[in-house]
């Protein structure tokens, strides 16, 4: 079963930081880009960042540029997400999927397989 399993998520006041990690059991990650999307309540399911198989390539919306950071650690099958200047309008449940292309190719969901359940991200104060 090739699964991807977020966790990180939390409660945490605006200016805060949470690091989002999404790990793969079943598969390698080594041939396949990452995508983190959000989804707030009442909202569409959004892309924030992507990564593609070895890590020199990445790409955020506009809304977390700066703010957010996304990396990879092939060792630990794991992908991470470091969210920094949190604001409440980055609440959302956070998932992560993956791109079998192996490119960070963007944020159409469509391009994405093997999504995880997702991990709640809470800014307030």
């Amino acid at each position: 079963q090739l699964q991807l399993v977020e966790s990180g998520g939390g409660l945490v006041q605006p200016g805060g930081s949470l690091r989002l990690s999404c790990a793969a059991s079943g598969f390698s990650l080594d041939d396949y880009g990452i995508g983190w999307f959000r989804q707030a309540p009442g909202m569409d399911r959004e892309g924030v960042s992507c990564i593609n198989s070895i890590g020199d390539s990445t790409a955020y919306a506009d809304s977390v540029k700066g703010r957010f950071t996304i990396s990879r650690d092939n060792a630990k099958n794991t992908v991470f997400l470091q969210m920094s200047g949190l604001k409440p309008e980055d609440t959302a449940i956070y998932f992560c999927a993956a791109d079998r292309t192996g490119y960070c190719s963007g944020f159409m969901t469509h391009w994405y397989s093997n999504w995880g359940q997702g991990t709640q991200v809470t800014v307030s104060s």
